[in-house]
């Protein structure tokens, strides 16, 4: 009875779980067009991502809703000109944003203001990097009983020297680049004076962007901002927000409803008519006159082994078609990607050289595009950053891990048979020899000036003069623009807009690339997650990563360092 029993519970799970995947597969929230004056809903909740997805898994449970940043900067550019949409109500929540990712909403935002509608901000708790969204609407709503975090930005490393001691593994590091900081995790226990340097130069210049930005659009000065962060603000009582004029008015929900019924006209009690950004850009009809601005995503780690990251070969493969398609008159390259694989990285390269043997090439830099991130952007006609994008990062580094130490406290022994003195070099059971230390520093060294000879052809520079600017070192986008590893500030619309502009495009349209997932090959995507997303705690989410990375890692890497972010 009790084998039957659970024979009976497990199928019962299973066939549930069919049923949950069958709802999900024949759901269809796609809404049309809009018919009636609205507003423009903008919840942001889950993660932003650039690209939006599938999210009828995340409705039964099996994955994280989340945003795409493409379908939410559509949305707030078509309504601009939109005489149904009367304006944009924002709703920021439990979020998971990048800062250039932020930057580029907020620039939109204040576009769309251009067009003399509103946008009404409201939150019971706003975040810092969604306050620093937020700040660029018309009105801000604070609840009565609710807060803002508004506490500076500050980085934060995490090391794993003494625990990979502790557990016997030695992790054999060799490198190019003073500041090139990954591999400090695993070799030091506190920061360098170089990544201290790098990292204290980002977040001051990342603080001073979202500062400045707030300090104008709320008309304070940033002496009272950062007063405000020093006296820990989110602790403090909505009241005090409200004094300081970091918010317009406490209020609830209801009676902010009331303000944008108020502002549209209706009668109070009356539903607003609302639309999400999804709905919305599902009800728009594509207009394709003039030439093809081609927009080719590149997001995520540089082949190394992630579902959602850049696979080289695939990315390669795009953009030979892209290449030889006679519709496509420019192409804007759009890199997210803090590196990964330095052979990755050049064949990739190598793919857009050609490419631009035909096209005009533009980059457009999301959140991340260092390291590998670079490599791949380096020989665009014309690069354009985000000011709070992280990018350069040029150098190289390799790690090799020495699990024999772990091997000889838990009793297990090894003996070998070779032909050679260096047959059994990448075991990972012994520590590398004098001459295979010396030979592994010279490829890096190698790989390294390729790099560097990558970005001076790329950037019309010599290579001294990239040298002074690479040795691994991490910038801001606006520090980029003004040492010359990129050309200008600006927004996706932005690099389009410049690719039309250089390829002679008098009208354009775009089409991004690639084609997006269906639900079912999303679901075969993600089927090997699922285990580990119910069983795995999140609270270690982030050391379980740093460990599987250490891992996969491929012979050299061009990987940065670091994540900082707004929030």
């Amino acid at each position: 009875m009790v084998v039957a029993t659970i024979v009976g519970i497990t199928l019962c799970f299973f066939f549930s779980f069919i049923i949950l995947l069958l709802v999900a597969a024949f759901a269809d929230g796609a809404s049309g067009p809009v018919t009636k004056k609205s507003v423009l809903n903008l919840r942001l909740e889950g993660v932003v991502n650039d690209r939006s997805t599938d999210n009828r898994l995340a409705s039964i449970g099996l994955e994280d809703y989340s945003i795409g940043l493409d379908d939410v900067l559509l949305a707030i550019k078509a309504a601009k000109t939109d005489d149904m949409i009367q304006g944009i109500f924002l709703e920021p929540g439990a979020v998971s944003c990048g800062s250039a990712s932020l930057s580029e909403i907020r620039d939109a935002l204040a576009d769309f203001r251009k067009s003399g509608k509103f946008v009404y901000a409201y939150s019971g708790a706003y975040t810092q990097g969604l306050y620093y969204l937020s700040s660029v609407a018309d009105s801000v709503f604070l609840n009565p009983v609710g807060t803002v975090d508004w506490r500076g930005m500050a980085y934060q490393g995490i090391f794993y020297k003494r625990v990979l001691e502790k557990v016997g593994v030695e992790m054999q590091v060799v490198k190019v680049g003073t500041y090139k900081s990954f591999t400090e995790q695993y070799t030091n226990e506190k920061m360098s004076d170089a990544n201290r340097e790098q990292a204290s130069a980002l977040v001051n210049d990342f603080w001073k962007v979202v500062s400045d930005s707030v300090a104008s659009s709320r008309k304070l000065s940033p002496s009272l901002l950062k007063a405000a962060a020093d006296s820990m603000l989110s602790f403090q009582p909505a009241d005090s927000v409200l004094a300081l004029k970091m918010v317009d008015k406490l209020a609830y929900r209801d009676e902010v409803l009331n303000s944008i019924r108020l502002r549209m006209g209706l009668d109070k009690g009356k539903k607003i008519p609302a639309v999400s950004p999804q709905d919305y850009v599902a009800g728009l009809v594509p207009v394709e006159e003039g030439g093809e601005v081609a927009v080719l995503y590149a997001v995520g780690e540089i082949d190394n082994g992630t579902i959602d990251g850049i696979n080289s070969d695939k990315v390669v493969k795009q953009i030979q078609n892209l290449a030889d398609d006679d519709k496509v008159k420019a192409v804007v390259f759009r890199v997210n990607s803090p590196g990964g694989s330095a052979y990755g990285s050049e064949q990739i390269w190598h793919a857009l050289q050609l490419l631009k043997k035909k096209k005009k090439l533009v980059v457009s830099m999301g959140d991340y595009a260092a390291s590998g991130g670079y490599y791949i952007s380096c020989c665009a006609d014309a690069i354009v950053a985000n000011p709070t994008t992280m990018t350069g990062s040029i150098g190289v580094f390799g790690v090799i891990p020495n699990v024999g130490p772990l091997a000889d406290k838990i009793g297990v022994d090894y003996d070998v048979v070779k032909t050679s003195e260096s047959a059994d070099f990448l075991s990972g059971l012994e520590s590398m020899t004098p001459v295979q230390q010396r030979r592994m520093q010279q490829y890096v060294g190698t790989c390294y000036s390729l790099f560097k000879k990558r970005c001076a052809e790329g950037r019309a520079m010599k290579e001294e003069e990239i040298e002074n600017i690479a040795q691994g070192r991490v910038w801001s986008g606006v520090r980029a623009a003004q040492i010359g590893l990129v050309d200008q500030l600006g927004t996706l619309d932005d690099a389009v807009e410049l690719a039309a502009k250089i390829a002679g495009l008098e009208s354009y349209y775009t089409v991004d690339y690639p084609s997006k997932k269906s639900f079912f090959e999303e679901l075969v995507d993600k089927t090997p997650s699922f285990g580990v997303r119910m069983f795995a705690p999140k609270q270690f989410e982030r050391e379980r990563k740093a460990i599987e990375q250490a891992l996969k890692l491929e012979r050299l890497q061009a990987a940065m360092p670091m994540t900082i972010r707004v929030e």
